[in-house]
């Protein structure tokens, strides 16, 4: 796999960023990008997002929240959303991107990222806890709480 880089997601890279193929399965764990852009709409201060490249190709797209005064704390440094095309899936590039995510968490002053994740077999909790996310709550709707040290 070539080198990755990451640059904000733009008018110039969303149509890409929402074109990521997912395997089969994953569907139901993974809405569009652009519920991500809208998202951001709300409290542009806050959000972080970016896309991953592979020479000029998007292979992924990762959407963070950096918010210390948030009431809920899974929610002050966090991943909303992150997606990894299906050809790229098991290349580095959704680890590149969470580093990525938790390095400006540690520029911030953060001692921890969270991420929140619906159990499934063909769903993302093998990946976070490879990446070293370990399980810390429930949500309310039985979703799982994931958090990573920094």
């Amino acid at each position: 796999m070539g080198e990755l880089r990451l640059e904000e997601l733009s008018a110039g890279n969303v149509v890409a960023a929402n074109g990521l193929s997912l395997k089969p399965g994953q569907e139901q764990f993974i809405a569009p990008v652009t519920y991500s852009v809208a998202a951001a709409t709300i409290n542009p201060a806050t959000s972080w997002q970016r896309v991953v490249l592979q020479g000029d190709q998007v292979v992924g797209f990762i959407h963070g929240n950096f918010d210390p005064e948030s009431e809920q704390e899974e929610l002050r440094a966090c991943i909303w959303r992150i997606n990894v095309d299906a050809d790229a899936q098991g290349q580095g590039v959704g680890k590149f991107a969470a580093d990525a995510l938790a390095e400006e968490a540690r520029s911030r002053g953060f001692e921890r990222i969270t991420v929140i994740w619906e159990s499934g077999e063909e769903g993302p909790e093998a990946f976070f806890h490879r990446i070293g996310f370990t399980d810390v709550g429930e949500t309310q709707y039985g979703e799982i709480i994931g958090a990573l040290q920094l």
